[in-house]
């Protein structure tokens, strides 16, 4: 017996690499964009204070609620989401330390169950490292061959919670939020946690959903469409006893999670929609050039509604290219995993990155 015996053995997250250098890093879909121009601003104007004002603000825990973030949260989604009024209140809210912070908390408060976590057999790989992590049983339901959801695998099946990532990861496929809302309302004894990490680029959000059921929990991030994964700022959105719950848990773990510059940068960036707009439309437009330019070069896949493209050659094998790619000084994402080992997925950059990448697989793929 030694003190081994008493660790508690994950096998974990495998995170996309993080290459040092000048290349072309096209592998763990970070905005190609800097965040909006408020935030350095933002940067600037705290950097000028006095020593008595933000560098006093050092020496004090911050904001457990994060107010002014949550104030700025509910102003802005509630225009875009619910122009009619009865929207979002400060309650409908929880901000923490990126969607991973969002997301593991949420399994630790609502997934304490005898019966399986249930979510797809090819998504975000945090997962089942969390259903490890806190020992709950999980059960990894496959997709479809075209990789896209069976909703009547979650209608009538046994569950202690569900987790489904819209659009999914690392897939890129999208389920219509009318597909979705089903599964809510046939597992109304569970909590149905939608993971919106991507849903910016051109999907809708289930946000709505929040107002009609009790049992849906909303989660998005601020590491993609809004260019902060340096910040690490998540959101999740549900109903007020949802919510409630998820701060008591996480008021008995830490406390003050955000910290104060954090909060103070994130406020800011979320109120500038211009530039978030701007972004987006920027991204998409690049994305939607580069699936003509792959397809022109015999890749297959999905319509993406995310920042990245999940693709395979038809001919040469998703290790050969991640390889030669790599060779060039250009990172992609590749698993050798079962059913996906052929797929690349490959983030979204500049028009200048799109087209250096281009290049390099018309060299490859020839």
């Amino acid at each position: 017996m030694s003190w081994e015996d008493n660790v508690r053995k994950v096998t974990p997250y495998t995170a996309g690499e993080q290459p040092k250098g000048r290349v072309i890093k096209l592998n763990t879909n970070e905005n190609p964009y800097p965040p909006s121009p408020m935030v350095a601003t933002r940067i600037y104007d705290l950097a000028q204070q006095e020593l008595d004002g933000v560098t006093s603000m050092l020496r004090k825990y911050p904001d457990m609620d994060a107010v002014p973030l949550v104030d700025a949260i509910v102003r802005v989604y509630n225009e875009q989401y619910f122009p009619q009024g009865d929207g979002l209140t400060f309650d409908n809210v929880f901000a923490g330390v990126g969607s991973d912070d969002v997301l593991f908390t949420a399994f630790m408060t609502f997934f304490n169950s005898d019966k399986p976590i249930i979510f797809p057999d090819i998504t975000y790989s945090f997962y089942d490292v969390w259903a490890q992590v806190h020992r709950f049983p999980y059960r990894m339901i496959p997709l479809k061959d075209d990789f896209s959801i069976d909703i009547n695998d979650y209608l009538d099946t046994e569950n202690g919670g569900i987790v489904i990532a819209n659009p999914n990861a690392p897939t890129g496929e999208y389920l219509d939020p009318a597909e979705l809302e089903k599964i809510v309302k046939a597992n109304p004894d569970s909590v149905v946690i939608i993971d919106e990490a991507y849903i910016d680029f051109g999907g809708e959000s289930c946000l709505p959903f929040i107002k009609k059921y009790d049992n849906v929990l909303i989660v998005q991030t601020f590491s993609k469409s809004r260019s902060l994964a340096g910040l690490r700022i998540g959101t999740a959105f549900g109903d007020e006893k949802l919510i409630r719950y998820l701060k008591d848990i996480k008021f008995s773990i830490n406390s003050y999670t955000m910290n104060y510059p954090a909060i103070e940068l994130a406020t800011v960036a979320v109120l500038d929609t211009e530039y978030f707009n701007e972004t987006v439309k920027r991204v998409i437009k690049t994305r939607e050039w580069t699936k003509e330019k792959l397809k022109e070069l015999g890749f297959i896949f999905g319509d993406s509604k995310t920042n990245f493209i999940f693709a395979r050659h038809e001919k040469i094998s998703g290790e050969e290219i991640f390889a030669k790619l790599r060779e060039r000084q250009i990172y992609v994402r590749h698993w050798n995993k079962p059913r996906i080992s052929e797929y690349l997925r490959i983030s979204i950059g500049t028009d200048e990155d799109m087209k250096e990448l281009i290049k390099a697989l018309g060299e490859i793929v020839k």
